[in-house]
């Protein structure tokens, strides 16, 4: 069955570059990002771990633990890692699950028979603090993926996780975020000091409110 939002991120025991974890300890209090590669010396592949090495301590700052997942086995991985640091001007700097039995693939859904029978395709999941899933996305094999977007979606999730705030269309670290429907305006100069402006009943604007 396919994980949802608000799920429990499932638990495992892995064995990637870094050494054997388990996922949930290896977590502990901290959000973290689980993606997944449909195979070892891959183009987009290596573009895309290169770029996540190269931004990793962007999460760092947000408290966030980054892990890969690729269906070959850890001494490809180790392999593979040499040539991204190469041709990426990179260092990877977070570990690489080694799932050849697809275990962990089989467990979070990454590979899809109609796509590929063997291989994973794109899968992204942000996974909290509380070991709960709060963002899926799923990309085919084709396609590299936008970590910026995933930032930024990390902003938005970890904001409106402490704030009773939503965040607008093409929204950015330190831009206005709405007010949700549920906070009648009267409360909001209480809860939101900074102001408000009010375009709709519905649609109540404020400054981003941990800045």
């Amino acid at each position: 069955m396919a994980l949802r939002l608000g799920d429990v991120a499932p638990d495992f025991y892995a064995v990637t570059t870094h050494g054997n974890i388990n996922f949930h300890d290896w977590l502990s209090d901290s959000w973290g990002i689980l993606f997944s590669h449909p195979k070892d010396y891959t183009p987009v592949c290596t573009t895309e771990l290169g770029y996540m090495s190269n931004i990793k301590p962007e999460f760092d700052k947000r408290n966030v633990k980054i892990l890969a997942i690729s269906v070959d086995p850890v001494d490809s991985h180790k392999g593979w890692v040499g040539d991204i640091n190469e041709t990426q001007n990179t260092t990877v700097n977070f570990p690489i699950i080694a799932d050849p039995d697809r275990k962990v693939s089989d467990l979070y859904d990454m590979i899809h028979p109609n796509a590929d029978d063997t291989l994973t395709v794109r899968s992204v999941f942000v996974i909290g603090a509380d070991k709960k899933i709060k963002l899926t996305i799923t990309y085919p094999a084709s396609t590299g993926r936008n970590f910026d977007e995933v930032l930024r979606v990390v902003d938005s999730l970890q904001l409106t996780s402490d704030y009773q705030v939503a965040t607008p269309v093409n929204w950015k670290h330190g831009e206005e975020c709405i007010v949700v429907p549920s906070i009648p305006t009267e409360e909001i100069p209480e809860k939101f000091p900074k102001g408000y402006r009010e375009i709709k009943p519905y649609l109540r604007y404020t400054p981003q409110p941990d800045l």
